[in-house]
């Protein structure tokens, strides 16, 4: 069970990135920033780029752990979107909508309210999603998608070293943590997650290292402010949420 996140910092308005396009003192009518949806692969160290790129952008990361402890803690989820305007939570509700009316995601059980936090924390902005299948989910144009590879070698010897496994432990985990990684994804909104073309960004720590992998995301980040600045007078619709 995780344990309790700061309140004060659940609560925290966003201060960088993507603001929407309305004008001063009104309401956003699009996310308040952009998000950054991480996928990888097990042992490629996703979850610890995704805090690195959360420290170079001042975003909050939502990994795993938070996102589950979000789920069953209606104080604390309420809490951290109080802030979130209301026409930014009806960009939220329309684009989640759309996806079920489309079937394009499983409607059923606990699934929704996983959708409706990933839609709510992407219109609050400025935050880094971990897994979840949230790039395949949220909107293209408020989200960047990258996917964290690495070499199955590379990949089992994190594994082995971490979570004190031999090489042939270590290899098999691997590869159930990312048949389970995309039976999720399949499942759930129907995609698959070696379809490249579905990312923003693919990134290999084990080449460029943490580092420079981060470096590369915020850049990638800074782009990606500018094309949706762009669009900023463009009129929100929400029997449209794409703008298409």
């Amino acid at each position: 069970m995780p344990t309790s996140p700061d309140a004060s910092a659940l609560s925290e308005a966003p201060v960088h990135g993507f603001r929407g396009h309305a004008p001063d003192g009104e309401p956003a009518v699009q996310p308040r920033g952009l998000t950054v949806a991480v996928s990888r692969e097990a042992g490629a160290r996703g979850t610890t780029l995704a805090r690195k790129v959360g420290e170079l952008l001042g975003w909050q990361v939502f990994d795993q752990d938070l996102l589950d402890y979000l789920q069953m803690n209606d104080t604390e989820r309420e809490q951290l979107l109080a802030d979130i305007p209301a026409s930014a939570r009806a960009w939220a509700d329309a684009h989640l909508a759309r996806l079920q009316q489309a079937r394009q995601i499983d409607a059923e059980g606990d699934a929704v309210g996983l959708y409706r936090l990933l839609f709510s924390v992407a219109a609050r902005g400025d935050a880094v999603i971990v897994g979840r299948a949230a790039g395949h989910v949220l909107p293209v144009e408020s989200t960047l998608h990258v996917r964290v590879v690495a070499p199955l070698g590379s990949r089992v010897g994190y594994l082995a070293q971490t979570v004190r496994l031999t090489r042939t432990e270590a290899e098999a985990e691997v590869r159930r943590r990312d048949e389970s990684r995309a039976h999720f994804v399949s499942r759930t909104v129907f995609k698959d997650v070696a379809d490249l073309s579905g990312y923003d960004l693919v990134v290999n720590p084990a080449r460029l290292g943490l580092e420079a992998a981060a470096q590369l995301v915020g850049w990638a980040v800074r782009v990606k402010q500018q094309f949706a600045e762009l669009r900023a007078d463009v009129p929100f619709d929400p029997a449209d949420p794409d703008g298409a």
